[in-house]
């Protein structure tokens, strides 16, 4: 029993651990950018937008899609960022254990 009672303890210092990184992930930013900078996208590590960017010289109302498709690709950006440093900080938390294909944390 005493094991059982050590993985309930790793069980709950790894949840407190997880809570602590959703915290910090809500204030995380990182920006995306398309257009050679001309769109940027700010997202927070839990993928809300938080603002963006927009260089007024885009701004052509007979084309917009040209607009929409930038900020398309400076979300994208943005997005795979995010996914990049939450990777990073799990890998950071789980000591680099591996996780079976399809896992995702946090749940």
């Amino acid at each position: 029993m005493k094991n059982l009672g050590q993985m309930m303890k790793q069980a709950q210092e790894m949840q407190s651990k997880m809570t602590e990184m959703q915290d910090k992930l809500a204030e995380m930013e990182v920006t995306g950018s398309s257009g050679a900078g001309m769109i940027e996208v700010t997202l927070t590590g839990k993928s809300d937008v938080r603002k963006i960017k927009i260089d007024p010289s885009l701004i052509d109302p007979s084309d917009p899609e040209v607009l929409e498709d930038l900020i398309v690709a400076a979300f994208n950006d943005a997005k795979s960022k995010v996914e990049a440093r939450v990777n990073e900080k799990m890998s950071e938390m789980t000591g680099g254990l591996q996780l079976p294909p399809g896992f995702k944390l946090p749940f």
